[in-house]
């Protein structure tokens, strides 16, 4: 199952079943089956305190993923999403602040998946990872 909820802001996921049909997609052909996983929209500083409180983090990110899992090849997790960041990346990047929400969801899905970005060698694999997924939307 696939929850939405926004903490400090309004915020609405467009073409919800699609998206959540699409994750849990992700999910399986990467060989897990998806449990329960929650999407929490924030605001920056929202997740600013969530990268302070429990990871000793002092900056802006625009996700921080929690594995919850306890069994192997499930997924149960808890994902904050910073809304303002996604903007501000989606701007950056010149990308549609669709195109890169979705990039930011399915990089959650892809971290309880396994796979980190730490290293150059996987922030790369997650790159390509995130856009053979992003292409199957």
């Amino acid at each position: 199952m696939i929850h939405f909820f926004s903490e400090d802001i309004s915020f609405k996921v467009p073409n919800i079943r699609q998206t959540k049909a699409w994750l849990k997609a992700t999910a399986q052909a990467e060989g897990f089956k998806l449990n329960q996983l929650n999407y929490i929209f924030c605001s920056d500083e929202y997740l600013l305190g969530v990268n302070r409180q429990y990871l000793n983090h002092d900056f802006y990110t625009d996700i921080i993923t929690f594995d919850n899992g306890e069994i192997e090849r499930e997924i149960e997790g808890d994902i904050f999403v910073s809304i303002e960041r996604v903007r501000e990346n989606a701007t950056e990047f010149k990308k549609t602040f669709e195109e890169e929400l979705k990039r930011v969801l399915v990089h959650g899905v892809l971290h309880l998946s396994g796979y980190g970005d730490k290293t150059e060698e996987e922030e790369k694999t997650m790159r390509e990872k995130e856009n053979f997924y992003l292409h199957l939307y």
